[in-house]
């Protein structure tokens, strides 16, 4: 981290388990300036970092394929060892990507000793959960080891979907081979299957979303959302010798998504129905991903170097069905379930095929004791086919060529070795996936950032850091203000702020994670929306902190303490920021007590004060509000 220049995120296994975070989500929200954007009607999750959205995220480095669009299921926790959040472009480290940061989860290593944990969960609102993971060597090849890690719940949350429930099931297989010491095989796969609600929260009027009901569904029982995401990533390295690294990674990503629903269109002008549409869709998706890379330290004219090369080479395809049809309005304020539905009729056909060429480089050069200088570029090229066949309309594109170069240049200073100072510019690439309706061959999205940022070691197990950002983004996708399932391309947004991050511990037992973010985003060219409009769902001011204690010494060893308290500003619901959500505080705590080294019993409680609130405004009609007061309860057996 302190050799990088730009800012990055972890958050530690230890946090995730004392949290207890099960969603993605729950972990990112330690980090500064990072809010939830969508839960894209509660099948999924995207993020806001640095004012700009981002739909996909990495594993073990290997982003989710752009042409599948979003990652299709609500991502598990159970296998993850860390969740790291690079900040600004990262296209040297994770290839196309949008220009706002980039989320990393690592998983957990297979071990060669016997390691074992399980945990049963019980909570609020008939939650229930059980996971674990197993890990050991396999006696029949030498320094082959596995681990198995596992987690299936149950879900039916505060929502009022008219007694259906949600359900997960996540496997993870994983195989680690070191043949020698110079040679590593990682192979990691992970399989979700998620049969949800469609859920698209609550409905906006006149300038704001009513909090008096937050359960409150405009959706049907039958609505469903079925999901299914697999991948399987191979990561091999050898050491050629103390001075050469060569690395081969190949990935593998497939799935399908099924939605059948009632879906909220506009409110009338009285304020007293929500008009509705039926909605089916049916998408297959499926990509491969490989990257080779070669890593070298050499010197030159007395300069130590440490170079990377690298060629990624992607192959991504997906087809989505989209049929509509009519249904009858409800209530506003007291929605009833049982409308019929009627028969659907033909929206949409989107085929899109994506296939590119990465070629990257990168130097990283020792110029004198404390200060280094980073250069690199990438450069993608290759070619999309995109078409989406309407009912107007089935005249078949031609391909489109696409081609981004996306350099990078960063100073890093340290002064003396607690302290880290850097700067930096970099650039981004991210073809169109969206999907847009009667537009053939949409623009790429490009972006850049300037940083400058800091870290200081306050102790060897404590650090703070801080960065200001300026990032200007180029054909960015945004929700069609017309008709909302598709998107728009639109001008250029600017997002521009401070930020700071505290993390580590701060006296034996006595661990800190925190975080302050404070933001200006808005739109500075555009043909559809308000120039000098804010971004949807950013917070001009948001932070986070999470402290926990563990008694060290007496008879109350083993008990550990917990509090956290999560700060949201003010954030417009859409780009034409008709519409605001109130700022919230979220208060948690937590209780827990280890018996021995093998069991432990934890009771989290989140919202304290079961405030009321939106947690990510999306548009007009999809706004999803925070869950009220919950309590989860945690056995968890280790071996």
């Amino acid at each position: 981290m302190r050799d990088s220049p730009q800012s990055i995120n972890i958050v530690p296994r230890a946090v995730l388990t004392d949290q207890q975070d099960l969603r993605l989500t729950d972990a990112v929200t330690n980090v500064s300036n990072v809010v939830l954007g969508s839960t894209i009607q509660g099948r999924s999750q995207n993020y806001l970092i640095r004012g700009f959205s981002t739909q996909v995220f990495a594993v073990d480095g290997v982003l989710v394929d752009p042409a599948i669009n979003f990652y299709p299921v609500t991502r598990d926790l159970v296998d993850a060892e860390r969740v790291e959040v690079i900040k600004g472009p990262a296209s040297m480290l994770f290839g196309r990507g949008d220009p706002g940061g980039v989320i990393n989860i690592v998983t957990r290593r297979p071990t060669l000793e016997p390691t074992a944990d399980a945990s049963v969960q019980g909570g609020s609102f008939g939650f229930r959960r059980f996971q674990g993971s197993v890990s050991s060597a396999l006696p029949a090849v030498e320094g082959l080891a596995a681990r198995l890690s596992f987690a299936a719940q149950e879900d039916p949350t505060f929502r009022n979907f008219g007694g259906d429930t949600n359900r997960r099931v996540f496997v993870a297989p994983a195989f680690s081979w070191t043949p020698s010491a110079d040679t590593r095989v990682y192979v990691n796969s992970e399989f979700t299957n998620q049969h949800s609600q469609y859920d698209e929260g609550l409905v906006a009027f006149r300038g704001r979303v009513p909090l008096d009901n937050i359960s409150r569904f405009y959706g049907e029982p039958s609505s469903r959302y079925s999901g299914a995401f697999n991948t399987i990533t191979m990561r091999a390295e050898h050491d050629v010798n103390e001075n050469l690294m060569l690395r081969q990674i190949v990935s593998g990503q497939w799935g399908t998504f099924d939605v059948f629903a009632a879906r909220a269109e506009s409110v009338n002008t009285a304020g007293t129905l929500v008009n509705r549409r039926e909605s089916a869709v049916n998408s297959r998706f499926a990509a491969v991903d490989t990257q080779s890379e070669a890593v070298m330290k050499f010197e030159t004219f007395g300069l130590a170097h440490t170079g990377l090369l690298g060629i990624e080479y992607s192959n991504g395809f997906r087809h989505a069905l989209l049929l509509q049809g009519n249904l009858a309005p409800v209530s506003f304020l007291t929605p009833v379930f049982g409308a019929a539905f009627q028969p659907l009729r033909f929206q949409s056909d989107l085929k899109q095929k994506l296939e590119v060429y990465g070629f990257y480089a990168q130097d990283q050069i020792v110029l004198a004791p404390g200060l280094q200088l980073v250069v690199g570029a990438r450069f993608d090229l290759g070619s999309q086919y995109y078409f989406s066949r309407v009912p107007a309309s089935k005249s078949q594109p031609p391909e489109q060529t696409l081609f981004g170069a996306s350099p990078r240049v960063g100073l890093i200073y340290r002064p003396f070795e607690p302290l880290t100072f850097y700067a930096s510019y970099a650039t981004s690439f991210l073809p169109q996936t969206a999907s847009v309706l009667n537009v053939t061959s949409p623009p790429p999205s490009t972006g850049d950032q300037i940083e400058v940022g800091t870290r200081v070691d306050l102790n060897p197990g404590l650090t703070l850091s801080a960065a200001a950002f300026r990032i200007t983004r180029d054909n960015v996708a945004a929700t069609d203000p017309q008709n909302p399932t598709f998107s728009v391309i639109t001008g250029q947004q600017q997002s521009q702020g401070v930020e700071a991050d505290l993390a580590g511990e701060i006296l034996p037992g006595w661990n800190i994670i925190g975080s302050v973010g404070l933001i200006d985003a808005r739109i500075t060219k555009d043909t559809t929306f308000a120039i000098g409009n804010r971004l949807a769902g950013v917070p001009v001011f948001s932070g986070s902190l999470w402290t926990t204690y563990d008694v060290q010494h007496g008879p109350l060893r083993g008990l550990g303490l917990g509090f956290g308290i999560t700060h949201v500003g003010q954030r417009y619901g859409d780009l034409n920021n008709s519409f605001t959500v109130g700022a919230y505080n979220r208060l948690d705590a937590l209780v827990y007590y280890d018996f021995d080294a093998h069991w432990r019993l934890s009771v989290n409680m989140r919202n304290l004060t079961n405030a009321r609130y939106i947690e990510a405004p999306t548009s007009v009609t999809n706004n999803t509000p925070g869950a009220p007061f919950t309590v989860l309860a945690t056995i968890t057996a280790r071996l």
